[in-house]
């Protein structure tokens, strides 16, 4: 029963107030009228006699070859147009704009006179475009095909700005950083993305020029065969033959229809076809087929994962690799990428927002950890010289980079959605930056190949991103920027978005390909596996300065961040040293075993499998003891962390096994007394 009521209120539309409803149907009427009388009007007997007159079919034949001929107009010159307003910031912006919707609102007689008196023969071009060039605008076809270009022209840059807004520029930033050059993201990524709205913004200026009346007569005149257009012919036969003008009417109104039907709205928002491709659940993730022979294994160094690494996580020593995937990577085997022979050591200084220096040798894999807002993709986009923000004297290896544009740089990156090109494949995605170093077709989709194969997707190559998992979409893109032989790949957050179990098996794909990248690889991140399972080194960020940079190993021992110590599952609290310990900002003392000199700003770090838990007071050795009260129990693999909030000290997380939980009865809001010993906190000057 509840579930039928709960069907029937689902399925139960809200009805509109009477205040509104009412106007609105009086609207629909109002715009119903005017059609539904020139459908009654017509002679549908006459009708093919109406159409057929020879004045009637001239004068479709010239509104057809003004109208298509000012939408190649329009697309040529409004195609840039609309760009420039989406995608450059400049002054007297709102300017151009003004002008571009102008005609919009403009009385197309208005407009006449306008072009009368710009291009007309005493305008201000007219003489010069007819004493240089003997053209003569006015009272000729190509004037009403300019009148028809004014009006109509406005359509095409709206409807295509609106589409180049809705589109993100980590599209665009990617395909650059991919090594192609502005224009040729503009035809091979921008356009292609935007297409539907391209598509819209054409039909209705094609419309909106092949029923121009205004403009026409007023600047172009009604020359029979000459600038007598279909709209023009309609008025003519109004004063002559009523019923005729009616069917010709008829005949806009039904391409008008057409074009409006066949858009479906799609000017107004996001095209239907691509928002249902958005709307359409990703596949779930499929594993590779079995490759065909088995290769020797290569071991990469060990490390030592922080508290809460999966355990799922396959160790580096127990991976196998492929013998070919580090030796001769960057260039599919061919010997001619950076995995093929070339070294790349890293020299940047970062100023801005982000203040940094960073040296490291080729092969040196940095994770960029640190809070919201520290400077961790803008120190990305500033080696690849995408942002007003920061700038980067750059060095790979002997070149300079510094000068260079983004598609020349040779730094490859994989932004946090993977950026996949939706209307090219797999393959077309990882061959781009092939193709945009102008490698050969055959040789770029061959290495491709090679490439999605080495990461376990080579059997979707024919898929389209729409069609693949977080995890296949994500080893892709991994492979996108791999091919693209780039010197310095930058990868921001690219495991985010994926569940444990893909990202355990993708960390390993990456980790066992980076081990053999001649240049340096740097991976925003806010994962503690990430940090220390693929980095050699950790780069700690904080309001854009390099607070620690050290091998993870050390910033797993003496975090020098509250934020990274917590990353990393330890407690972590401020203070200043003091002979015994350290001094808490709002009250309180924590006693330590190894002091600092008195007076140092330091922090303490406790690791939650230090914290005992009791719930009376305990007595014996422990000298921190505070009483608190239970906040939150989460499972972390096979142990408890218990969040206890205490009005002494700062909130401190316990790591306890299930058992000890149900032996102590813990539960939220359970009062219990927390313990940590003097040998267990450690700290580290600030």
């Amino acid at each position: 029963m509840s579930r039928h009521r709960t069907g029937n209120r689902a399925g139960t539309r809200t009805r509109p107030p009477v205040a509104l409803a009412l106007p609105a149907l009086v609207a629909v009427a109002f715009l119903l009228l005017p059609l539904v009388g020139i459908l009654v009007r017509t002679e549908w007997n006459d009708l093919g006699t109406h159409l057929t007159s020879p004045g009637v079919v001239e004068a479709l034949r010239l509104s057809l070859v003004v109208s298509f001929w000012a939408l190649g107009l329009s697309l040529l010159l409004g195609v840039p147009l609309a760009w420039l307003l989406a995608r450059v910031e400049f002054k007297g912006k709102a300017f151009v704009r003004s002008l571009v919707l102008l005609p919009m609102v403009l009385p197309p007689t208005v407009g006449g006179v306008a072009l009368l008196l710009g291009f007309g023969r005493r305008g201000l071009l007219g003489p010069w475009l007819e004493d240089t060039f003997g053209i003569t605008l006015p009272f000729h076809t190509s004037g009403a095909v300019l009148a028809a270009t004014f009006v109509a022209m406005p359509f095409l840059v709206i409807s295509l700005e609106g589409a180049l807004g809705g589109l993100k520029r980590s599209y665009e930033d990617t395909a650059a950083s991919l090594g192609a050059s502005p224009v040729r993201v503009f035809f091979t990524v921008t356009m292609p993305m935007v297409g539907p709205g391209l598509v819209a913004g054409a039909a209705l200026t094609w419309a909106r020029a092949l029923g121009e009346f205004g403009a026409t007569i007023t600047f172009a005149g009604n020359l029979p065969g000459t600038t007598q257009t279909l709209p023009l012919q309609v008025y003519l036969l109004l004063q002559d033959s009523p019923e005729a003008a009616t069917s010709v009417s008829l005949l806009l109104l039904a391409i008008a229809m057409a074009v409006l039907i066949a858009l479906r709205g799609r000017w107004t928002g996001t095209p239907a076809a691509r928002a249902a491709a958005a709307a359409r659940p990703a596949e779930p993730e499929e594993a590779p087929p079995a490759p065909p022979s088995p290769t020797p294994a290569v071991a990469a160094p060990p490390v030592t994962a922080p508290p809460g690494a999966d355990p799922r996580d396959p160790a580096p020593d127990e991976a196998p690799d492929e013998a070919e995937a580090g030796a001769g990577a960057g260039a599919g085997g061919t010997g001619s990428g950076p995995h093929g022979g070339g070294r790349w050591p890293l020299h940047a200084s970062v100023t801005g927002f982000t203040e940094l220096t960073l040296d490291a040798p080729p092969g040196t894999t940095i994770a960029v950890v640190g809070e919201n807002g520290a400077g961790k993709t803008t120190l990305l986009r500033a080696l690849l010289g995408l942002t007003p923000r920061a700038h980067a004297e750059l060095r790979l290896g002997a070149d300079d980079v510094t000068a260079l544009p983004p598609h020349r740089r040779q730094v490859a990156w994989v932004p946090q959605d993977g950026a996949l090109f939706p209307h090219l494949s797999a393959l077309a995605n990882t061959a781009y930056g092939l193709r945009a170093r102008r490698v050969p077709r055959a040789e770029a989709r061959r290495e491709a190949r090679l490439w999605l194969d080495r990461l376990g997707v080579g059997h979707l190559a024919h898929r389209k991103p729409g069609q693949l998992s977080g995890g296949q979409a994500q080893r892709v893109a991994l492979a996108r920027a791999l091919a693209a032989r780039p010197r310095l790949l930058l990868l921001d957050e690219p495991l985010a978005s994926l569940d444990q179990a893909t990202r355990a098996h993708v960390r390993h794909m990456l980790r066992t390909h980076l081990a053999g990248f001649g240049g340096v690889c740097l991976i925003v991140t806010h994962d503690p596996v990430e940090a220390v399972s693929l980095a050699d080194r950790v780069l700690v960020l904080a309001e854009g300065r390099a607070l620690q940079d050290a091998p993870p190993a050390e910033v797993t021992r003496h975090p020098r961040s509250p934020w990274v110590a917590r990353m990393l599952g330890r407690n972590a609290w401020p203070g200043t040293a003091s002979s015994d310990g350290l001094v808490l900002p709002y009250g309180g003392r924590l006693v330590v075993a190894e002091t600092l000199p008195g007076g140092t700003e330091a922090l303490a770090i406790i690791g939650p499998e230090a914290v005992s838990v009791h719930r009376e007071r305990p007595g014996g050795s422990p000298r921190n003891v505070w009483p608190g009260t239970v906040r939150e129990i989460t499972s972390v693999g096979s142990r408890l962390r218990v969040l206890v909030d205490s009005a002494a000290v700062p909130d401190l997380v316990a790591e306890i096994t299930p058992e000890a939980a149900a032996e102590l009865g813990l539960a939220d809001g359970s009062a219990v007394w927390t313990s940590v010993k003097a040998t267990e906190v450690t700290l580290v000057r600030l």
